[in-house]
């Protein structure tokens, strides 16, 4: 098995779980194979000769994609174009991670596989582009949709989660302004990383939504947060009016696990023990 963006919040749990289960799985990030670059992902093909591919790398900065739509495109999609090409020539299983961020979030609800697909931004497109090449090129890939991950990862990775930074925020003494009015599903990294593998397990493809399970609101989530770390910041809610960012994003774009469930995968536990566990893990990790 071969594990790319295995430097990633997500990445880090994927090779953890699946070496776990028993799994011989070799981990490449950027700055060992650019899975853009076709002939690089030829070559670690031809070397490994792998049967299962777990692709978590992408990038993930949606408001600078506005600027820079082509690297986010690159990365995100024809990087699973090149994936599914190598997948298809070798005969090996692809898996492929993709974002809540493929809907519009106008629906009002929790988003199921079969609703319509609008991406709103240049990050949201190339995510969608990179389904639809899986799609294109293989008969069976096993595509997970994911919102808001979070993991011990971010502890190590340069640009965190939501959690780090909303505790930076606090440190620093000011008032703590967060979106009332956009809701997710927050998805714990370890979490996702372990249905993965039970959907991998039990040999199943297509389209799977394994997010957080619980839709909340980011101002909700960051007073959860706040809780739970036992700190009480000045925090206000605000709105996308008064919070303009570079690229629109999904309104409400929780994600339903239905699917994932009626399937025999196990429930994702509740939001609040995933923030607790976080919270463990990262007092673990600083701690001299």
């Amino acid at each position: 098995m071969l594990v790319f963006g295995c430097r990633g919040q997500l990445g880090v749990e994927l090779v953890s779980v699946f070496q776990a289960r028993g799994y011989e799985v070799a981990g490449f990030d950027r700055s060992k194979v650019d899975v853009s670059d076709g002939e690089q992902v030829q070559h670690v093909f031809a070397a490994e000769d792998p049967a299962i591919i777990v692709n978590a790398a992408a990038y993930n900065q949606v408001d600078v994609a506005e600027k820079e739509p082509l690297p986010a495109m690159q990365a995100n999609g024809l990087a699973v174009r090149n994936l599914a090409m190598a997948c298809r020539q070798h005969d090996a299983r692809l898996v492929h991670f993709s974002t809540d961020y493929v809907f519009d979030g106008t629906a009002g609800r929790a988003y199921v596989e079969e609703d319509p697909t609008h991406p709103l931004g240049a990050y949201a497109v190339s995510k969608l582009a990179g389904e639809l090449y899986a799609q294109a090129y293989l008969d069976h890939p096993l595509i997970i949709r994911t919102s808001g991950v979070f993991g011990p990862g971010g502890l190590s990775t340069a640009r965190g989660n939501f959690i780090e930074a909303m505790l930076r925020l606090a440190a620093s003494g000011q008032p703590i302004r967060v979106l009332s009015d956009h809701v997710a599903s927050p998805t714990y990294a370890p979490f996702l990383a372990a249905r993965a593998a039970d959907l991998v397990e039990r040999g199943l493809t297509g389209m799977f939504h394994v997010g957080g399970g619980e839709p909340i609101s980011w101002f909700d989530y960051a007073a959860m947060i706040f809780r739970a770390a036992g700190l009480d910041p000045e925090l206000k809610p605000t709105n996308e009016r008064e919070f303009r960012t570079a690229a629109r994003r999904p309104k409400y774009s929780a994600l339903s696990n239905a699917k994932m469930e009626r399937s025999g995968i196990d429930p994702l536990p509740p939001l609040g023990t995933a923030v607790r566990l976080y919270l463990e893990q990262r007092t673990q990790r600083v701690r001299p």
